[in-house]
């Protein structure tokens, strides 16, 4: 039970956790934009990162315009929705060695962005 001294807390503590938590590609493309961009570009491939340009869908280290690290090449498979938030969430336990270095560790965050991801063409 919330006493009254600390609902304003309470109030100000659901107010952000709901900020952050619908799954849609609008708050996909904010959270991308905060915590993604820095390294990638939606639209090119860069020397730091793969652009994600239809990256959903496609075939894990695909892109020709990127020299992806061996773990990720190795991996196989394709980037569905399972493979990209369990590559967001720990890249380094998906393919062991990758040169991904940052985790995305909120569930509705990870989801907001692979929604935002498919949006990618």
């Amino acid at each position: 039970m919330v006493r009254f001294a600390l609902a304003p807390f309470a109030f100000v503590g659901s107010a952000l956790a709901l900020a952050a938590t619908p799954a849609l590609a609008a708050d996909g493309a904010q959270l991308f934009n905060m915590q993604c961009k820095l390294c990638h570009q939606p639209s090119g491939s860069t020397a730091m990162a793969p652009s994600l340009a239809g990256i959903a869908g496609s075939k894990i280290a695909s892109k020709t315009a990127f020299n992806y690290s061996p773990a990720l090449k190795a991996r196989g498979g394709t980037w569905t929705d399972d493979n990209l938030n369990a590559f967001l969430k720990a890249p380094a336990a998906f393919a062991p060695g990758t040169k991904m270095f940052a985790a995305v560790p909120s569930d509705e965050n990870r989801a907001a962005i692979v929604d935002y991801l498919k949006t990618l063409k």
